[in-house]
């Protein structure tokens, strides 16, 4: 070969092989790249499948507030859930007597006794055990 022409050829080899090279890491991005795009199409189609999903369900019906019960018009009922408000605990149809300043007397114990049960049915007290009432909490 002529001593001019392998300078040239050196130079086009040299060059060949850094085109080769950049070739190899443009490919390997390429690679990086589809796969990472392959993965964005996949959770962009599951997103559009939660959405579709979410969009066909009914609408939500929101639960009906439930309503205080109506209390009986007796003053009585009302002193009654005023002594709960202040109690630490449970009580007995003998205690809220005492805390209404009524003579402890077996009609007064018994009258206490059947509003007691009275507000359990409405559902403002609950009976925790026979004889033991406690006001519920919202």
């Amino acid at each position: 070969m002529d001593d001019q022409v392998t300078p040239l050829l050196e130079r086009i080899d040299a060059r060949e092989r850094e085109l080769v090279g950049d070739a190899v890491q443009i490919r390997a991005q390429m690679d990086e790249l589809t796969a990472r795009l392959r993965e964005l199409d996949e959770e962009i189609e599951s997103l559009a499948v939660t959405r579709k999903t979410l969009l066909a369900l009914p609408p939500a019906t929101p639960e009906p507030a439930e309503e205080p019960p109506v209390l009986p018009a007796h003053p009585a009922y009302q002193q009654i859930l005023d002594v709960f408000a202040d109690a630490a605990g449970p009580m007995r149809a003998r205690d809220l007597c005492q805390a209404l300043d009524l003579p402890l007397k077996p009609k007064n114990i018994e009258s206490t006794r059947h509003k007691l049960k009275r507000l359990v049915s409405l559902g403002v007290l609950a009976e925790t055990e026979p004889g033991l009432f406690i006001q519920r909490r919202p």
